[in-house]
């Protein structure tokens, strides 16, 4: 099933084009999880009296159990022990420029799916930033991202805002001349510690799944994804900040 492959690869890498990512051998999308917590513990035994490690978060996890709210899950190195149920997910988003689509999964289960709107360029991938000048570049960028911010006060009603430019964008920016290797450096420096990258590099920014959509599939963003108003109420208690996002072509 080609969204489990997405999945499988999803939870493992930071950034880059889904259409680069490869399943991770061994594990199932069924049972992969990430952290959605800042400060997330792993603990030795299902009553949380014995902490031993700090996960990292979007730190991804295989779960094998769950105990009255407790997840018993395995990392990435092989260290295993129990975590807050509230701490994981497996909630990802996947966005279709060619179907005009949103869609919602748990795991592999399909939750809820929402007509969307793009930027004014709709199936071109995001090269640079644009203006009222080139609006060619008002683009929705495809890869693989991440919810780094919930806004619930946007100017279009409440906002994801991805974490646009990502690790693989700034490497084609600062080979291709269109950033400096400060500027590169600082978006690399945001990923790891999980925070929004610098926004005002000529590689763009601000790239939102936000509301204020007109549910008809229409060309008016500056790049972003735009739902109604109601889509995003029903997205919004479902989507953690680490909250992968996948936007294909």
């Amino acid at each position: 099933m080609r969204l489990g492959l997405i999945l499988a690869g999803l939870f493992m890498v930071a950034g880059g084009r889904a259409q680069n990512q490869s399943p991770t051998s061994g594990i199932s999308a069924d049972n992969l999880y990430y952290v959605v917590e800042r400060r997330a513990t792993l603990y030795r035994d299902a009553v949380k009296d014995k902490p031993y490690l700090r996960l990292g978060f979007r730190e991804p996890l295989i779960a094998s159990d769950t105990e009255g709210g407790v997840f018993q899950v395995s990392t990435q190195d092989g260290a295993r022990g129990y975590v807050d149920a509230q701490s994981v997910s497996n909630v990802w988003i996947r966005v279709s420029k060619r179907q005009k689509r949103l869609s919602l999964f748990k795991g592999l289960e399909l939750i809820m799916e929402f007509n969307v709107d793009f930027g004014y360029n709709a199936y071109s991938d995001k090269v640079k930033r644009g203006s009222e000048g080139e609006r060619d570049h008002w683009r929705t960028p495809e890869g693989v991202f991440y919810v780094v911010r919930k806004n619930p006060n946007s100017q279009f009603y409440r906002a994801f805002l991805l974490n646009y430019p990502n690790v693989e964008d700034a490497q084609r920016g600062l080979q291709d001349g269109l950033i400096s290797q400060v500027e590169h450096d600082a978006i690399m420096a945001a990923e790891q510690r999980g925070l929004p990258p610098p926004m005002n590099t000529i590689l763009g920014g601000m790239i939102e799944i936000h509301g204020g959509g007109t549910g008809l599939n229409t060309n008016w963003t500056q790049g972003c994804v735009a739902v109604r108003n109601q889509d995003m109420d029903a997205l919004w208690a479902w989507v953690k900040e680490g909250t992968p996002v996948v936007i294909e072509k």
